[in-house]
């Protein structure tokens, strides 16, 4: 295994009294589709805007396929940053706002053509290189931003929150679009949100940002089915956590214990268990129908709260008249995880 396209050690980082970045340590693999995932504040923006040269670190290292480059401005890296804004020239075709970068560098016209339709092909935009940026729509417009940083063919690509103007459908479909181009142009990507759906959706690994630390790092599976904390585990995804006597009088053991609330079946009374399935007795607090699935809110009798989900796989029954029924939630053992604080 070769060196690591970028590799963190000891980053810290504080604006005042407030430490913003907190000794993070972080290896990405050359090729991976990374995100660095957390709440505002959490310092992953910071960790990005150190990577991409635009903040400096007030201790600690940043290497570029194994160069140290910490004391470098951000033109002497080889990488590129995609923001939110798409920043076009709305005077400029498509076309020549890809290029923009490439005749700054006084690279010839003949090459700078020949690159910018490569790069608007990688991005599905191979046709629309005379249009103006007011002839496209949102996602056309992140896409030829996109396209503007590829062209450069920088090693790694930093994307800082590039969806969160977009509505919830385009965003949605963008979220599909860019895992595709970054798999065919096989760069480095370092993705930054706050939408662990979107997280989930697009990545290879996923850091989890809290209190300017990383908080876990590992695969969107790793990180949703064994969440290292609490913070993890209510971050991303919903998760239902059993805390003291209730997890001892349920799970055998004192400590915290999350169950996904996917894992866990409604049975009403006279519905049985089935063999070596975990059971615990509730009422239903709340019934709430989000279309491909229900959600019940069931309150424990030692105080806690569980919430199970059902999928609507057939035509879906009004259920709310289950609020206030004595029901028992039941789930596979397996799929119950002892976690930190």
């Amino acid at each position: 295994m070769g060196e690591p396209a970028i590799r963190l050690r000891g980053l810290t980082r504080s604006f005042g009294d407030v430490r913003a970045v907190a000794g993070v340590d972080l290896d990405v693999v050359d090729g991976e589709f990374l995100t660095l995932l957390g709440p505002s504040g959490s310092g992953k923006t910071t960790v990005l805007r150190m990577i991409a040269g635009f903040e400096r670190p007030d201790a600690g290292t940043i290497e570029l396929a194994g160069t140290d480059v910490t004391d470098r401005p951000p033109y002497a890296r080889d990488v590129n940053t995609v923001f939110q804004d798409y920043a076009l020239f709305p005077h400029m075709s498509v076309r020549k706002n890809v290029e923009y970068g490439l005749r700054v560098k006084k690279v010839p016209a003949a090459e700078r053509r020949a690159r910018a339709q490569e790069a608007l092909d990688a991005v599905r935009l191979g046709e629309y290189g005379e249009r103006a940026p007011s002839q496209l729509s949102g996602g056309q417009r992140q896409r030829v931003a996109l396209a503007r940083a590829l062209v450069n063919r920088p090693k790694v690509l930093l994307l800082d929150e590039p969806l969160g103007a977009l509505d919830l459908k385009l965003r949605e479909q963008m979220q599909v679009e860019l895992k595709a181009i970054q798999r065919d142009v096989g760069i480095t990507f370092v993705f930054v949100t706050h939408d662990q759906d979107e997280a989930r959706t697009m990545s290879d690994r996923i850091a989890v940002f809290n209190e300017g630390t990383i908080a876990q790092l590992g695969t969107p599976t790793q990180v949703y089915e064994h969440p290292a904390t609490t913070f993890v585990a209510g971050f991303v995804g919903t998760s239902n956590l059993l805390h003291g006597e209730t997890a001892h009088a349920v799970v055998g053991r004192s400590g915290t214990w999350s169950v996904r609330p996917e894992k866990i079946r409604l049975l009403l009374p006279d519905e049985p268990a089935a063999e070596g399935m975990r059971t615990v007795g509730g009422t239903v607090r709340e019934v709430v129908y989000v279309g491909m699935s229900t959600r019940f809110v069931v309150d424990l009798p030692g105080g806690d709260t569980l919430m199970a989900v059902r999928q609507n796989a057939e035509e879906s029954a009004d259920l709310g008249y289950l609020r206030g029924t004595a029901v028992r939630l039941s789930w596979d053992p397996r799929f119950e995880y002892q976690i930190a604080g």
